[in-house]
């Protein structure tokens, strides 16, 4: 579910619970073996009810192809496409990229050459704080400890679903990346349903004086739909 090709794990990662994680945990041979045989599908089916929840929550949609590079020259100007917005500065972007789920939503800010190429982005973005599986499910029942930084694939152009960049002056960019680093410090938690990337992305849109989708829409009809409420 997120595009074609490989897709980097960020929503659905490797476990690393195995043998050792067992043992350590004090479970005697015959607990071990019972473990061992009962957690994967547990988690399997753990995952599968979680995926199917809220595929329905986002309408049953599916992740198209990738939608165009949009850029508005500043705040609440129109966008326009990428290819023909080429200035330097400093800037924001909403963006969103495939994964092995229903992908991931977060933002990138920093400042661009005159070829409107980055330089020294920061990411910032809510998911859940482990590289194992059993967070991520468990965080669509009950509140799991998030983290706010980069994920692997979140600067590749090929897991890029849609974006919206922003330039701004000084003054707008040094308060938002303020917002961002206020943002980051009291986000300590990820919930798909009640507090999720989207929703954390939100958060700094509204912060921007940008009105803001439904936290329940797929990562790249969110920041599409971003896009569309506030710069056309």
């Amino acid at each position: 579910m997120g595009g074609e090709g490989k897709c980097p794990p960020h929503v659905i990662p490797t476990g690393r619970a195995g043998p050792k994680a067992a043992m350590s945990a004090g479970l005697c041979s015959s607990e071990f073996r019972r473990y061992s045989t009962v957690m994967p599908h547990m988690i399997g089916r753990l995952t599968l009810v979680a995926m199917l929840a809220f595929a329905t929550a986002a309408c049953e949609s599916t992740d198209k192809k990738p939608e165009p590079r949009f850029v508005s020259s500043t705040s609440g100007a129109p966008a326009v496409s990428a290819g023909v917005a080429r200035e330097a500065g400093y800037f924001i972007e909403f963006r969103s990229r495939y994964a092995l789920s229903y992908g991931h939503t977060y933002v990138i800010f920093g400042r661009t050459d005159q070829a409107g190429a980055m330089i020294d982005p920061e990411v910032a973005g809510l998911a859940p704080a482990s590289t194992s599986a059993t967070p991520y499910v468990l965080g669509h029942f009950l509140p799991v400890p998030a983290e706010t930084g980069a994920s692997d694939g979140d600067l590749e152009e090929a897991y890029r679903s849609a974006s919206w960049r922003v330039m701004l002056t000084e003054a707008e960019y040094n308060k938002t990346v303020a917002d961002i680093r206020k943002l980051k410090a009291k986000s300590r938690f990820w919930q798909a349903s009640v507090y999720n990337c989207n929703a954390f992305v939100a958060d700094i849109a509204r912060s921007m004086g940008y009105q803001t989708p439904s936290i329940w829409l797929r990562p790249q009809q969110f920041v599409t739909k971003l896009r569309q409420m506030n710069a056309g």
